[in-house]
């Protein structure tokens, strides 16, 4: 068990990844307090929960999400368990594509000319929990802390 939890938290101690970890904090949790408290014009989880199911999404991978999108966050930005709330946000990135953004093509909604929003968002999001797949939680992350012990 010990050599599985080294496996996971070891990591260099580079800025790259605090920077990347900051940057998905600043964009993603915003959406999580929308979701779970209903901050920044959000619904809260009972109104989002009722979206979720009502678009025919199960109950529990709506409790997921909102519980990525706020706690997973938090977690990142702490660069605590990098590599597998990373590959959970792949997870959910892909998941968000191919059910609901692919029919709208590559690009954002800017002008409110589509049907609804494109990909481009969820591809610059791969790309940094795909980074963070491979470089850890690197400088100041609760991984350092525990990968060294």
């Amino acid at each position: 068990m010990k050599a599985l939890i080294n496996k996971i938290t070891t990591t260099e101690n580079q800025v790259t990844s605090l920077i990347l970890r900051i940057t998905l904090f600043i964009v993603l949790w915003p959406h999580g307090a929308q979701l779970l408290l209903g901050l920044f014009g959000g619904y809260g989880y009972t109104g989002s929960m009722g979206y979720f199911t009502q678009s025919g999404l199960p109950y529990i991978v709506g409790f997921l999400v909102i519980f990525l999108l706020f706690f997973g966050t938090i977690a990142m930005l702490a660069g605590f368990l990098t590599r597998p709330f990373a590959a959970a946000f792949l997870i959910m990135f892909i998941g968000m594509i191919t059910t609901v953004h692919m029919p709208f093509g590559f690009f954002m909604n800017w002008f409110g000319s589509q049907k609804g929003e494109g990909i481009e968002y969820h591809l610059l999001l791969i790309g940094i929990v795909i980074a963070l797949m491979v470089t850890g939680g690197g400088k100041r992350s609760v991984d350092a802390l525990i990968s060294t012990k």
